[in-house]
């Protein structure tokens, strides 16, 4: 049977407690905001850094207003933590300076783990889970792995990592400058599939269907996102933990999920 856990808010608060302890000798003089039981987050306001130009993850609707994948679970986060959400939208290329700096407190923009990475930052557990994928036409049943694309045809840029995958499978390579222009070739049959991201498929799926296309075959291996923030805060790593637990157990994060891709990739 799985541990019970605390209510992450009292955890957390438990936590603090026992750490201002251990680093004053035993002295609890002073005060302190409710933000800063997460390590850091003053005021009570978690500051989010994100794109707001990256659909569907973090991009602005009809309205104007700041939505998408990765925003709607930092917001959930914030909610479950008891905390007020401040998002910063940030050029990618200049969102880790930005996190080093101090300018916000964690990055929600579909930053995959690697070990690169985990060598300087702290990260969540991770809120979305993806595959590599083969499409194909629906009708196409002469591929079902990536064994399969020996010979073959693939529609890919020739700068990503799938060029690699479809070549590195025996297929030959029609180059094109992105999914639209891959999906474009393999609906006029000048190719015969497509290697990408999942999440690429689901989201074109989602509001193009429908599409008469089909993932063909997935790689085992995966690639996991999650909240990224800097090593000395791992106070809010382990209170956002606590908080993506239980949007998970309530079904928050699968809701949230299904909105923009029409299936759970949370898990």
């Amino acid at each position: 049977m799985p541990r019970r856990r605390l209510p992450v808010l009292a955890a957390a608060l438990g936590a603090l407690a026992l750490a201002l302890t251990a680093c004053s000798g035993g002295s609890t003089s002073g005060s302190t905001e409710q933000g800063d039981a997460y390590g850091l987050v003053t005021g009570g306001t978690l500051t989010v850094a994100t794109e707001g130009t990256y659909r569907p993850f973090s991009f602005h609707d009809e309205s104007g207003a700041l939505t998408g994948y990765d925003v709607e679970i930092a917001q959930a986060v914030a909610d479950k933590l008891g905390l007020k959400v401040r998002f910063q939208e940030t050029q990618w290329d200049a969102i880790f300076a930005g996190l080093d700096a101090g300018r916000f407190d964690v990055i929600a923009n579909q930053v995959s783990i690697t070990p690169e990475r985990q060598a300087k930052y702290l990260f969540s557990s991770p809120y979305t889970v993806s595959r590599g994928v083969v499409v194909t036409t629906e009708d196409d049943s002469s591929i079902s792995s990536f064994a399969d694309l020996a010979g073959k045809t693939t529609a890919q840029s020739l700068t990503s990592n799938w060029y690699e995958l479809a070549t590195s499978s025996g297929a030959q390579v029609e180059a094109v400058e992105g999914w639209a222009q891959a999906v474009a070739l393999l609906k006029q049959g000048r190719v015969d599939a497509t290697v990408n991201d999942q999440l690429t498929f689901l989201d074109y799926a989602k509001t193009n269907s429908p599409t008469g296309l089909k993932i063909a075959a997935e790689t085992e291996d995966t690639s996991e996102s999650a909240f990224a923030t800097v090593k000395d805060k791992q106070a809010l790593t382990d209170a956002i933990d606590g908080a993506l637990e239980e949007l998970r157990a309530d079904g928050t994060l699968a809701e949230i999920s299904q909105k923009y891709f029409g299936a759970d990739v949370t898990k």
